[in-house]
């Protein structure tokens, strides 16, 4: 299905009937992993789920986005589908949107779960800030006004080899999304949810490891956190039966 949202064409998946669900997806991906949880959930409830702008069959977005974009976006989807006070899941940086829109008041969900979700800064290891350091040194020098005019290329070398696999795989305006959003931390707005929050998450995960499902489990009162034995970052598919069976219990299906 597609709809228009932020002058943008967005592909989504609607399935079932009942109360809303709507799934938020990590970055770089679609709602493709999500179809074994559509099934599930749509045989109780109304699930939406789009496609974020630059993802999947979406429409690429025409100027870097800031997460206050991203939770527009939600926004204006749901005043045109008519989404009120919906469950809300979110995987990796899905779970970074909805942490910002639930932490602001901006929507009201009866529920939340997160899967292996972003929105916290992790403390950097020092080989993670030796490679910080060295890039922004490489850059700062290639900027000089004496080179700058032949250091195009070098630059885009350098970027290329310091940057993460999400950062080389993204197009120029996605690139600077990514950056946008990943240097954000969120935990401040934690304390503000007040609806039962569940947790899913790898016990592997190295992208948003479980040291940040623990820490959001601390600051959000009514949560509980459940781990995926040997799963990563897509936990819910490393595991699906064990996922279906956590959702089930959460949601009440059958």
């Amino acid at each position: 299905m597609e709809i228009t949202v932020k002058d943008l064409k967005i592909n989504y998946v609607e399935k079932g009937q009942g109360d809303p669900v709507l799934m938020l997806h990590g970055w770089g991906s679609s709602v493709l992993p999500f179809n074994n949880i559509i099934e599930l959930l749509s045989l109780k409830y109304r699930v939406i789920a789009p496609d974020f702008p630059g993802c999947g069959q979406s429409e690429v977005m025409k100027e870097p986005w800031t997460i206050d974009d991203y939770c527009d976006f939600v926004l204006e989807l749901c005043q045109k589908l008519n989404i009120e006070n919906p469950i809300l899941i979110g995987h990796s940086h899905g779970g970074r949107v909805i942490m910002k829109l639930v932490g602001e008041k901006k929507i009201n969900p009866v529920k939340v779960i997160f899967l292996d979700s972003a929105g916290l800064i992790p403390k950097k290891s020092f080989k993670t800030k030796v490679r910080i350091y060295t890039y922004k040194f490489i850059k700062n020098t290639l900027s000089l006004p004496v080179i700058k005019g032949v250091s195009a290329p070098l630059l885009e070398k350098a970027k290329g080899y310091f940057g993460s696999a999400d950062y080389k795989a993204a197009p120029q305006v996605l690139r600077k999304t990514l950056v946008n959003v990943v240097n954000v931390d969120l935990r401040h707005l934690l304390t503000n949810f007040n609806c039962p929050t569940l947790l899913i998450w790898g016990e592997n995960d190295t992208a948003t490891p479980l040291s940040d499902a623990k820490v959001i489990e601390s600051l959000i009162k009514d949560s509980g956190l459940c781990v995926i034995k040997g799963g990563g970052h897509f936990a819910f598919l490393d595991n699906p039966v064990q996922t279906a069976a956590i959702l089930k219990s959460f949601l009440k299906i059958g």
